[in-house]
């Protein structure tokens, strides 16, 4: 009661001594407190600041004192140059309740500020029922005082009205909670519990806590079966743990169910019902027809807290016929032989397509003709130019879906995405973006992916994007350091522009390997490296560049960096001793082995082959003179050097006259007949009449040597000096050994010959011949010329000049014989 009367008293002193301001009175100070409800016996500091517009203090010097009830405290001024703040500090406050105030010293003190502290009683208790086998109530609560050096009892008490029994359980020094067996309380009927705590300064009392000990127990986590009642819904049997089935027909509970789909990982909100025992089923519907779904379900009596959650059961709603539209993406390519269009069409379900059964499968029709029925994701066909559309359904067992609508689209040639690029976005996904100009008619994107180390049409997925997009994450199955080839594709209401297309990583790194240096030598003295493709298989990643590393024997490291689609270098430096060929990635680089090479220089080489190809020349003419000179081949020696018979050294072997037809000679003869390798027929032994005019008046054959060397009589055309080619010889060639006769003679004139004429071109030749077997022929029938050019000096035997013309001689005993 005095405590009361003091914090009255308090506040009425700092309303007299406020300062009056715009805002209405405002009290001369302040005291602020670290809490005022501390546990007993736990220190208490304060701090008082006194206003600057305090009328107690106007013009005048301040000290600030400060009691606990009507006891002094110790304090200390805290550093002020007006000295208007002062800290106080009780090391224990063992009241359960004292005013702290505020003073200006004065005779009497002005109190101007104060507060009240209390010392704080056991705070949050709370209580909870175990329904498990025994069943208790475990009730806790917090102390609310730290550790003191007084002592402290504290004691539970419970009190049911119904049963008019009361309860009371003293509980060991710092022990804060206690368990009360099932015989002292009734599960179905209110009772209070508190919490009374006392030592040498009072005694203290928490809250008190009524409830009803079955709405405070916490059920244990019941078991549901889920089975399938109608089209988009399920429905959950559950039953309380068999602890607890006793509870079942209690009264109404509550229970909360959560679902997930087979593909989800996150629950949906719970969905809380109200039920009339726990044999009451829950039906949970608005859910998709054939989906295998996970539900949960915990319960509770009244506001007691929930249980945990069941374990998860599964089922699936019933099929359904497929339900919504399909994506599509098609490839069109025209057959101008066949006329017709080659198509292959992809499809995949869009946000709003449900299979609603189990083994989808799909067709493609053609006026109501079914050209296409497959279970994957695409399909191939052949089709007339002018279909302008096709259709596309997918059928479970349940039934099938409204047609999917696909337009053949044309190609057109006007580009639209102006460039493209990827990059990698999480573990397995691309974020592709592009840039395009605007453009009329334009419906949407299609961006389209496949490995580009595997073939087939089943590795390529699609995407589409709206028109005013200009990115795209895509999803699938990526690998890191696998090329892929991904196509951005402009598409309009009537027709397909041209791709951007380009090749992206997930992740790269350095290349497997490194292709192999090929090295020449240039027509200039220069050095050519090229080297060939890396597989795409062992690239690893985009080629970024190539670097070729070269040195001499004593110079420094020299570095060329190399466009990627010329795999090639030309080094000025004819002196390079080696080279090293580094391949590089955005994910690393490798290096080659090393090449080392050695080039002559160029007029060394030049001679060297100069050289060599001199000895070979002068080589094969020795082998060609050698083989040619000494052959015993007499062929083969005639054809390099032919043998042109020799009048003044040729012989004439007399023939028999059984036989006036041409003969070979044997190979195998012992006596060949060769005149300078030709041979000369006898002339018959008498001639007719006839035969001897036509041998006298023929100006074509010539076998009389006077005739056809000076001229004859007969026939004055021919005239040995005024002829430029003149007949020199009439022979016909003795051919190798059994080779048939020639068909006609050959005549040797005198341009042919490499013999001298028998005229004045050489001096010791004689200018006329005459026939001296005729002996008795008058001067004027010289044979070979005019008479007056036949005037020997003196005559000579006649068997000494044919000495000098054997084959003069030969003619002369032919005609001697004849006669």
């Amino acid at each position: 009661m005095i405590s009361k009367w003091m914090s009255v008293i308090v506040m009425l002193v700092t309303f007299v001594n406020g300062a009056r301001n715009e805002d209405g009175i405002q009290p001369c100070a302040k005291v602020h407190t670290s809490s005022s409800v501390v546990p007993l016996g736990s220190p208490v500091t304060a701090t008082c600041v006194i206003r600057e517009d305090c009328p107690l203090v106007t013009g005048q010097a301040v000290h600030i004192e400060w009691r606990l009830d009507d006891r002094l405290i110790p304090s200390s001024p805290e550093a002020s140059e007006s000295s208007r703040l002062s800290r106080a500090v009780i090391s224990s406050f063992n009241h359960t309740r004292a005013i702290l105030t505020c003073c200006i010293q004065a005779s009497p003190p002005q109190v101007v500020a104060g507060v009240e502290i209390r010392a704080g009683s056991p705070q949050n208790l709370t209580c909870q029922t175990n329904l498990t086998n025994p069943i208790t109530i475990t009730c806790s609560w917090d102390p609310g005082q730290r550790e003191t050096h007084l002592p402290t009892q504290y004691s539970l008490h419970t009190e049911m009205w119904a049963e008019n029994e009361n309860y009371s359980y003293k509980l060991p020094q710092g022990v804060h909670h206690y368990t009360i067996p099932r015989f002292e309380f009734v599960l179905f009927y209110d009772m209070k519990i508190y919490v009374k705590a006392v030592n040498e300064l009072g005694e203290t009392t928490s809250a008190p806590l009524v409830l009803e000990p079955v709405s405070s127990a916490k059920f244990d986590p019941p078991s549901i079966q889920v089975i399938s009642k109608r089209y988009g819904c399920l429905r959950l049997n559950w039953n309380l743990s068999p602890d607890q089935a006793w509870l079942q027909s209690c009264g109404l509970l509550n229970l909360e169910y959560r679902f997930k789909s087979v593909d989800s990982t996150q629950w949906n909100d719970p969905v809380s019902v109200l039920v009339q025992n726990a044999k009451t089923p829950v039906d949970m519907c608005h859910l998709l027809h054939w989906t295998r779904y996970f539900a949960q379900i915990r319960v509770r009596y009244q506001q007691s807290p929930w249980s945990e959650w069941s374990s998860s059961q599964s089922g699936v709603t019933l099929e359904s016929a497929p339900t919504g539209r399909l994506d599509s993406w098609m490839e069109i390519s025209e057959d101008p032989l066949l006329k017709q269009l080659n198509i292959s069409l992809f499809w995949k379900p869009s946000k709003r397509f449900r299979a609603n059964g189990q083994n989808v499968s799909y067709i493609v029709l053609v006026q109501k003709r079914v050209v296409c029925s497959t279970r994957e994701n695409y399909c191939t066909f052949s089709l007339s130019r002018s279909v302008k559309k096709v259709y596309v359904k997918a059928v479970n067992a349940a039934g099938k879906s409204s047609p999917t609508v696909v337009q053949i689209y044309k190609h057109k040639a006007h580009p639209v995405v102006l460039d493209a690029t990827a990059v990698p976005y999480g573990n397995n996904s691309f974020l592709v973006q592009w840039r395009s100009m605007d453009s009329s008619g334009l419906s949407d994107y299609v961006v389209k992916w496949r490995p580009l180390l595997k073939s087939g049409l089943s590795h390529i997925q699609f995407d589409i994007a709206g028109q005013n997009q200009s990115s795209i994450v895509i999803t699938g199955s990526f690998e890191p350091y696998k090329p892929y080839g991904i196509s951005v594709y402009p598409r309009f209401t009537d027709g397909i522009g041209p791709p951007k297309t380009f090749n992206a990583y997930l992740r790269e790194k350095a290349p497997s390997m490194v292709p192999k240096l090929h090295i020449q030598k240039t027509w200039n003295s220069d050095i050519k490296i090229t080297w060939d493709e890396i597989p795409l298989d062992q690239r690893n990643g985009k080629i970024q560049d190539y670097t070729v590393f070269y040195w001499n024997q004593k110079g420094p490291v020299n570095v060329v960096n190399v466009d990627t689609e010329k795999r090639s270098v030309i080094l000025k430096d004819p002196s390079v001793h080696g080279a090293v060929l580094m391949v590089s990635t955005f994910g690393g680089s490798l290096n080659g082995s090393a090449v080392h090479f050695e080039f002559q220089p160029f007029d060394e080489v030049a001679s060297a082959m100069i050289v060599i190809g001199s000895v070979f020349g002068l080589s094969l003419l020795i082998i060609f003179i050698v083989l040619t000179c000494f052959s015993k081949h007499e062929r083969f020696k005639g054809i390099f050097w032919p043998v042109v018979p020799d009048p003044a050294n040729s012989f004439v072997l007399r023939l028999t006259s059984e036989s006036t037809q041409y003969t070979h000679p044997s190979c195998d003869s012992e006596d060949p007949i060769y005149l300078s390798h030709l041979s000369f027929p006898d002339i018959p032994m008498k001639l007719s009449k006839e035969e001897d005019d036509l041998w006298i008046n023929s100006s074509e054959e010539t076998s009389d040597l006077g005739e056809s060397i000076c001229g004859s009589p007969f026939i004055t055309e021919y005239s040995g000096s005024n002829s430029d080619s003149v007949p020199y010889a009439t022979v016909v060639f003795s051919g190798f050994c059994n080779s048939p006769p020639p068909k006609e003679p050959h005549v040797y004139l005198r341009s042919e010959s490499t013999q001298p004429l028998l005229e004045a071109e050489e001096p010791f030749t004689p200018k006329c011949y005459q026939n001296l077997a005729l002996g008795g022929m008058t001067e004027e029938q010289h044979f070979f010329g005019p008479s007056h050019d036949c005037v020997p000096e003196e005559v000579a035997d006649p068997e000494s000049l044919w000495d000098d013309f054997p084959f003069l001689r030969a003619l002369a005993m032919n005609d001697t014989e004849n006669d």
